[in-house]
């Protein structure tokens, strides 16, 4: 298994976060890599610092408005006069929830203050000093590991992060800011005819769903908390199939809080059978570890060996296999997660 890491995804160190109306210590430390790191250094796996991409591949499935808005921001916030530490909105706009509507149009609003509402989801996605330069190496090592699946290699592994599944094509959200996930699967497109997004985070995949809701070339499949009760409440619902072409090629998998391990493999194995009946040539595994019960914001009671048994269940597709770092954030366990999945997609 090739993987891929830049030591600069180090750099994204959030200082603030919002959580039930209390400001509260972030959860996507930089401390999250070094216990991934950790994982892959006891299996004998090196990273592979990818290749300097630029933003074309981000710019494949995000407006370029929003990118230059990442790019831009945190140097225009610190020229307001007694701004705080990092960019945040305390505005936000009306959207109509329209699915035939791939994005929105550039904030009418030159204002950063404005921006800020338009293009962050929440009080989740500070940007700081170095927020942008994290989020494009994060996409970085995504993109690489697309290639070597392009290149001929069975599977690979992109250390992302910051995590990326919870980014629309113009909005930050979530601890996410660019959708690796995405941008991965739309450069596998280069290559196969048919790919599927398997996201086994304890959130569901908000961004990549509306990324390719309208498409019948990608399948996007998301097991995750019931949104009713969970982030990120407005989608992930059963009901959502896609629209236009892309109607029949979303699949939203909700699991009950508290779920197990019997639960977890069960949805994982609904959602291969659907990518089976695609017939995807290749997948993409949006891997999250805040499914696990000892996770400080998740709410299903998954085990660390269940890991390795999500691992045998997707090498048992017998595809070519693109995993894609996101969530998962109790550090004194998930690299023990991310080796169970690792011991058991390497097996057979």
């Amino acid at each position: 298994m090739r993987v891929f890491f830049h030591p600069d995804q180090h750099l994204h160190d959030p200082q603030q976060y919002m959580r039930v109306g209390r400001i509260v210590d972030p959860q996507d430390r930089p401390a999250r890599v070094d216990a991934l790191l950790a994982a892959l250094s006891a299996r004998g796996i090196t990273p592979e610092p990818p290749a300097d991409y630029g933003i074309d591949p981000a710019l494949t499935v995000h407006t370029e408005h929003y990118l230059h808005f990442l790019a831009s921001a945190y140097e225009r916030w610190r020229q307001i006069p007694d701004a705080g530490v990092e960019v945040l909105p305390n505005v936000s706009p009306y959207w109509s929830g329209r699915p035939d509507w791939p994005h929105r149009p550039p904030c009418p609003s030159n204002a950063v203050v404005a921006q800020a509402g338009y293009y962050l989801g929440g009080l989740s996605v500070p940007i700081g000093l170095h927020t942008w330069r994290s989020a494009l190496k994060s996409s970085h090592a995504a993109m690489a590991a697309a290639d070597a699946i392009v290149e001929g290699a069975g599977s690979a592994y992109a250390l992302c992060r910051p995590s990326g599944h919870h980014a629309r094509a113009d909005q930050a959200n979530g601890f996410c800011y660019l959708n690796n996930t995405a941008i991965a699967a739309q450069h596998l497109r280069t290559r196969f005819g048919r790919v599927a997004v398997l996201d086994v985070d304890a959130h569901h995949g908000d961004g990549t769903q509306e990324i390719f809701y309208r498409r019948a070339d990608v399948m996007t499949v998301s097991i995750h908390v019931d949104p009713n009760a969970y982030y990120p409440f407005f989608t992930g619902y059963a009901h959502e199939r896609g629209h236009g072409e892309g109607e029949g090629y979303n699949l939203n998998i909700p699991l009950h809080p508290q779920s197990r391990d019997p639960a977890m493999f069960k949805a994982v194995e609904r959602g291969l059978e659907a990518v089976r009946a695609f017939g995807a040539e290749v997948l993409v595994v949006a891997l999250g570890y805040d499914s696990h019960r000892d996770d400080p914001i998740g709410l299903l009671d998954v085990s660390t060996s269940a890991f390795g048994e999500i691992g045998r269940l997707v090498r048992s597709v017998r595809l070519p296999t693109l995993v894609v770092q996101e969530g998962g954030y109790q550090i004194s366990v998930i690299g023990d997660c991310l080796g169970a999945f690792i011991d058991g997609l390497r097996e057979g």
